[in-house]
Formats: C-alpha cells, sequence, structure tokens
C-alpha cells in the first residue's frame, strides 16, 4: 500500500468535513473555494507554517514531532481512532527495512480453545486483524454457520459481508457491519502497512465489490471495541445482542470476541434455541468442526 497516497487522501479527507463555524473561525462573505478547511485554515489551527502542512498534506509525514501530528490531531478534530491512524501513518512512513519483516502470525494455542470452549452459554471466538475467524466455541460456529458454509478457510468477515449475498440476510443493519468492516481494515492497514495477506485482501475486496471500494475510499476509521451485534439466524430468526471485544494479552493482534445477551430478554431465548439447535446440529454433523478445521 502506498503510504504516502494514504496519508494524503486521510488528511484532505478529514480537512474537508471540517467547516470553518466548526472550527471556531470567522467566515466572511463570498463564495469560498472549498467545503471544508483551507489548508492556510488547517495550518494554523495546527500551529504550523503553510508550507510544512502542505508538504504533510501532499504525503511527507517523515520527521514529524508528536507534538505536529497532535497539531494536526487537534485542528482536524480526530477521534482518537482516527488520532491512533494518524500517528501510524506517521511511523510508517520513516525509513526502516526493519518494518517490512513482519513476525510470524501467531496461531491458536491449546489454553486458548480451552478458554473458548469453556464458555457455553455465549457465542466466543478469535480473529486476528484481517478478520479471519481462528477459532470459535461451539454458539460461535452455530451462530456463524452462514458465513461458515463456504469451505475457504479461514473463514474471513470481511469477504463474507462484502463478497457472499447470505451476509445482507445475515447482518439486519448490512450498511453498518459493511463501514465498520472498511474501517478496521483502513485503520490496520496504516498499522501494518507491509501485512502482505492484509494487502491481498484489501485487493481482492476493491476488486470485486464496489461497495468495499465505496467505503475504502472514505479513509474512515474506527475502533470496534463493545457494541451491538443485529442479526438474523436462518434458524432462531432476529437476535440483538451484545458484543465485547478484547485483545488476547498472551498473543498480540488476536482478539476474543463474546457475544451476550440481557437475562430475561428476547435475545437469550434466542440464545437459549441457538445452543439447542448446535447441540443437535453437531452430532447430526451440520455444525463445522472447532479448532484447526476452522483456521
Amino acid at each position: 500500500m502506498d503510504n504516502r497516497a494514504q496519508i494524503r487522501e486521510f488528511l484532505a479527507s478529514r480537512r474537508a468535513r471540517i467547516t470553518p463555524e466548526q472550527a471556531g473561525l470567522p467566515v466572511y462573505g463570498g463564495n469560498r473555494m472549498v467545503s471544508g478547511l483551507r489548508r492556510e485554515e488547517a495550518a494554523m489551527l495546527a500551529g504550523v507554517s503553510i508550507d510544512y502542512y502542505i508538504r504533510m498534506e501532499r504525503g511527507h509525514l517523515t520527521g514529524a514531532s508528536d507534538a505536529v501530528l497532535e497539531g494536526i490531531a487537534r485542528a482536524l478534530q480526530l477521534d482518537h481512532a482516527e488520532r491512533d491512524h494518524l500517528f501510524d501513518l506517521a511511523r510508517a512512513s520513516e525509513p526502516s527495512p526493519a518494518r517490512q519483516r513482519r513476525s510470524r502470525e501467531p496461531g491458536i494455542t491449546a489454553s486458548v480453545q480451552q478458554v473458548l470452549d469453556a464458555i457455553t452459554d455465549a457465542p466466543a471466538w478469535v480473529r486476528n486483524a484481517r478478520h479471519d475467524m481462528l477459532a470459535a466455541n461451539r454458539m460461535a460456529r452455530a451462530l456463524y454457520a452462514p458465513m461458515l458454509a463456504d469451505p475457504r478457510r479461514p473463514a474471513n468477515n470481511a469477504r463474507f459481508v462484502y463478497l457472499d449475498p447470505a451476509s445482507r440476510d445475515f447482518f439486519t443493519d448490512w450498511d453498518r457491519a459493511a463501514d465498520d468492516i472498511a474501517a478496521m481494515l483502513r485503520l490496520e492497514a496504516g498499522r501494518n502497512p507491509y501485512d502482505r495477506k492484509l494487502v491481498e485482501l484489501i485487493g481482492e475486496l476493491s476488486t470485486r465489490s464496489e461497495d468495499f471500494r465505496t467505503r475504502w475510499a472514505a479513509h474512515n476509521v474506527r475502533f470496534h471495541r463493545t457494541g451491538h451485534k443485529k442479526l438474523h439466524h436462518p434458524v432462531v430468526g432476529d437476535v440483538d445482542l451484545d458484543f465485547e471485544a478484547m485483545e488476547l494479552p498472551s498473543q498480540s493482534g488476536l482478539f476474543l470476541l463474546v457475544y451476550t445477551a440481557a437475562e430475561g430478554s428476547p435475545a437469550a431465548d434466542s440464545l437459549r434455541l441457538l445452543a439447542s439447535w448446535a447441540a443437535t446440529a453437531e452430532r447430526t454433523g451440520e455444525l463445522v468442526e472447532g479448532g484447526n478445521t476452522i483456521s
């Protein structure tokens, strides 16, 4: 991925969304040539010279200090995810051949699978930053049965959302799911621009999905640590679940996701029905096996 292009398009897109009024700047008469801030206005708010700001917006962040980056983040009113993304882009622009040598990606340990299997009443699964499903408990395999119907392994949630028509039935709010996936992949692309498998995934999605190309071009980034999932399961119907996502402290880059429902809620009833179906489906071979068959 072209780091300079990412920097250029990210900064330009963030500047374009901030109006002078939002930035607390006076607005005088006459027609403005841009809908957002002018470069000189962004430079003034960031506390840097216009020449330096233009250089940065052309994709040159090499040597930018933390203070300068913080100034840019304040001027463009970046949220936490966008600020982290800006700093990631700056780090990736520094000349360092070692950045291109990624360590071997961690696998799923037996202890992690044991943790998943110990969670019997809630769907729980582990993914990497590319959204590959690397391991799951029985409830998660039952919940994500539509995604796991594709024999390609590891199953990938981004491919499912953008390339499998079944995802539009599975995700009740498909547009939100598609927005989230693109934004999380964009965040990871800034963090790990030399991840060959990530580059290949983004290339595949860009080639095959206009929906992805449009969202990718928006340069939005987003954390996805907690929230709600509105799903339509082919067996249990609509289910509205809470989720928590946390990075595994012993395996950097891997994330544990657990879906729950408030006791006494319709979603809790749906999870009990899902558990009953999963137990039967596992005995009859309808449910994809766990462990290494997923990864």
